[in-house]
Order: structure tokens, then sequence, then C-alpha cells
């Protein structure tokens, strides 16, 4: 059985390097390509791939998967690239919007290939998800709290996104107040995407967390997912993700989705 071969967009970043390390290790995986803007033109430690400055250029060594963990400036130019390519493609990079994800989609269809993005490839993220769709189901208000270090450049996180979307499949939240009928600074109650109100929070002391509230008539409820280390819960879920994404066509969102 051929290896499965692979690229890295950010491979000399904190989670492609991780990402990097294990598929070196793994029998059924192979680096063919490596994409890092400041460390084009060398080579990976330890290895003879070059690291390239753009997805197009190190897509000319054909790869099966395409995964990228960039930037939410350019990971959608390199998902289409890589579409385009006819390669599949992994998604870790958060900041794409709905929108983007429709073009992906359309794209992917087109293409035939698969596209699997996930606001985050934990396990226990998933986990909070699904727990929260349920209640959705039964508590009719929430909000959903952001909360990351105080680098992280986009907001609301990926992972917010990808809750308030999934939520909105459930049904849309109840407003006890209209939003846009707020008596003061109205930015004060959030960014609304997908009908759910999100807050970010950016402070040193947080790698990852995201927390949704619900709320009805005298109890609440909250589900939260903490990540402690900011590497090891991605690297296993970001692999199996990248060897489920070619059984399929189009785009997919959630790591839930291609789990039995």
């Amino acid at each position: 059985m051929s290896s499965l071969k692979l690229c890295v967009a950010g491979a000399t970043g904190r989670v492609g390097s991780g990402l990097v390390k294990t598929i070196l290790q793994s029998k059924d995986l192979e680096l063919t390509g490596a994409v890092s803007r400041s460390h084009a033109g060398k080579n990976l430690e330890g290895t003879n791939v070059r690291i390239s400055g753009t997805v197009a250029d190190a897509l000319k060594t054909p790869a099966d998967v395409l995964i990228d963990y960039t930037k939410a400036d350019t990971v959608k130019n390199h998902a289409l690239t890589a579409i385009k390519n006819r390669s599949s493609v992994v998604i870790g990079t958060s900041g794409l919007t709905d929108d983007d994800y429709k073009e992906i989609h359309d794209a992917a269809l087109e293409n035939h290939v698969g596209v699997l993005a996930a606001g985050n490839f934990a396990i226990t993220a998933v986990l909070m998800m699904r727990f929260a769709e349920m209640a959705a189901k039964y508590v009719p208000y929430w909000e959903i709290l952001d909360y990351s270090y105080e680098g992280k450049p986009d907001a609301p996180s990926g992972t917010s996104r990808e809750l308030a979307y999934r939520l909105s499949k459930i049904q849309p939240p109840k407003s006890g107040y209209p939003i846009e009928k707020t008596i003061g600074a109205i930015e004060s109650r959030g960014v609304t995407i997908n009908d759910t109100q999100i807050h970010s929070i950016r402070l040193p002391g947080f790698v990852s967390s995201c927390e949704v509230i619900f709320g009805t008539a005298g109890e609440k409820l909250s589900i939260r997912h903490d990540s402690i280390d900011p590497l090891a819960p991605y690297i296993a879920g970001t692999l199996l993700a990248a060897r489920k994404v070619k059984t399929f066509t189009g785009l997919r969102r959630g790591l839930d989705s291609v789990m039995e």
C-alpha cells in the first residue's frame, strides 16, 4: 500500500513543525512538500524536503493532501490553489467566513476533491460541540465566549465560529432584548455570527478556550473546552482528517464529520 503524500503549509510554525515531526515518524505518511515564506529555499531540518515560499511552488511535487496551518489572510488562496491542483485539503487555520467556505466547497465539487475544515481538531473540542448541539435543542438562549492568547491576530476564533454555525442548524437562539436597540456601546454585546453573540477575550494565560453558556428560566448551563497544551491536542486529529479527506468530495466542517 502506497503512502499518503502530504504537503504542510506553515511547516515551520508551532503546529506545523509538530505535524512534520509526526509525519516523518509515520509509516503510512510521506512528506512531499513544505511551505514557509520566512524559510523558503532551505531544506526542512533532517530531511531532503525543500521549503517553498508558496503553495503553488510546493505542489509542483504532487501531494495527495495539503494541510494548512498558516494565517487567516492566506488560507483561502492556499486552499483554492491546492484544489485546482486536484489535491485534497485539511484546513486548521481560523478566520474563514461562511462565504469563504461556500467558495471553497464549490471549487472542491468542481475539481472532485475533498476539503475538511475544523475550527479545532482536538477530540474534546469535538465533544464540546456535540454536547452544545444537544443542549440547543432544549435551551433556547445562549451566547459564546472565545478565549485565546494575547497575540492571536484573528477574532472570533475558528472554534467559536464553527460552534455558532453548528448551533444555527439546530435553531436560532432567542434574545431577551434586541441587540440593535442596545442602550450604550453596542460593541459590548459582542459580534453576531449565525444569529449567535460571540465575545472574544485575548489575554496572557490562555492557549485556546471556547465556552457556550445556555440560560433558561431559573437555571443555566456552561459547556467549555480548554486547550492546555498548544500542540498535542491538534496533531492526532489533523492527521486523522488527512487520512479521511480523500474519501469524499466537497467541503465538510468539523472533525466529527469523518469520525466513526
